[in-house]
């Protein structure tokens, strides 16, 4: 069995600054979000992330796939938009009928205000995330690998939307809130160069991977140890969820799983071969609380799924 050994350690942290330094390069004060986009690519996720418009979540995207050396597309959701405007359809060539690709045949794909699209277009989407695959005709076509989905929603105009169900939620790997700059990152913001309005420092970005460096990333990511007392303790909290008098319907086995892959990769950017229980707790929130639906009487209370995410974390006694 392969050894994780101090290379590989030094290899996924390297890959991290890296992406890091060429991503603030156009894009300042989203280190958060950055950090998410990797633990997924490295976990083999997506991520859904809520904020406002204006605060760089496409530039963001733009900015990883040149840095990762990847090939990414962005596609604007519309109530309009049809299933096969997405993953593809047939067309006539000559006298038979050919597969034209669809935008989602790529390594990440910014899917913007997936909410604005009815459920059956969501629902291409979805099958395409879990399955790696687009099926027409009856014919299997499979995705790129890594294929990784960057789904935004603006989380201020509900007006005309489609609100994700919670099974479907319950497929993303991470959900983060994106929020406005510090004014010291505004300041530094307006001080990179800009041709009018558009930042002309994303012309710097170069790539320092590809997609088998993200690949052989993944790799050293199976490697991390997942010690039975941090596992006892994962486990725990996501068990945590379903008992709260708050929650009416608690994390899914999936999430277990899902918090582990997370906090795997996590501790293998860091640098680390194990997980510690700081990893747990600190992913929980991103990991977790999306898949919560809470009670009624909860939501009466502006009581939060992070709130009752945070809950479980503190009533469960943290392993020595």
């Amino acid at each position: 069995m392969t050894q994780f050994e101090p290379a590989h350690a030094a290899r996924t942290a390297a890959l991290r600054a890296a992406v890091h330094a060429e991503v603030g390069k156009v894009v300042v004060g989203q280190g958060v979000l950055v950090d998410a986009t990797l633990v997924a690519m490295l976990a083999g996720g997506h991520v859904l992330i809520d904020g406002p418009p204006g605060v760089a979540k496409s530039l963001l995207a733009a900015a990883i796939v040149r840095a990762m050396g990847l090939e990414g597309r962005r596609v604007q959701f519309t109530p309009d938009l049809l299933p096969s405007d997405l993953t593809g359809t047939l067309t006539m060539r000559g006298s038979e009928f050919v597969f034209r690709r669809g935008p989602v045949f790529t390594n990440l794909l910014l899917a913007d205000e997936l909410n604005r699209t009815p459920p059956k277009t969501q629902a291409a989407l979805l099958e395409a995330m879990q399955e790696r695959q687009v099926s027409v005709d009856g014919v299997s076509h499979p995705l790129p690998d890594p294929f990784v989905v960057l789904a935004t929603q603006n989380p201020i105009d509900f007006e005309g939307t489609y609100p994700l169900p919670e099974s479907q939620l319950d497929r993303f790997l991470l959900r983060v809130g994106v929020q406005y700059p510090s004014e010291a990152d505004e300041r530094k913001m307006l001080a990179l160069r800009h041709r009018g309005v558009t930042p002309s420092t994303i012309d710097d970005v170069t790539a320092v991977g590809d997609a088998a460096t993200l690949l052989a990333a993944r790799g050293d990511v199976d490697l991390v140890r997942l010690a039975d007392g941090v596992g006892d303790y994962l486990v725990a909290i996501v068990r945590r969820t379903r008992e709260l008098p708050s929650v009416a319907l608690g994390a899914s086995p999936r999430a277990a799983v899902h918090l582990a892959a997370a906090a795997k990769a996590t501790a293998c950017i860091s640098g680390r071969d194990y997980v510690t229980p700081d990893d747990v707790a600190s992913l929980a929130v991103p990991v977790l609380a999306h898949r919560l639906v809470l009670t009624a009487e909860a939501e009466l209370d502006r009581f939060s799924a992070a709130d009752a995410i945070q809950t479980a974390v503190r009533t469960v006694p943290v392993p020595r």
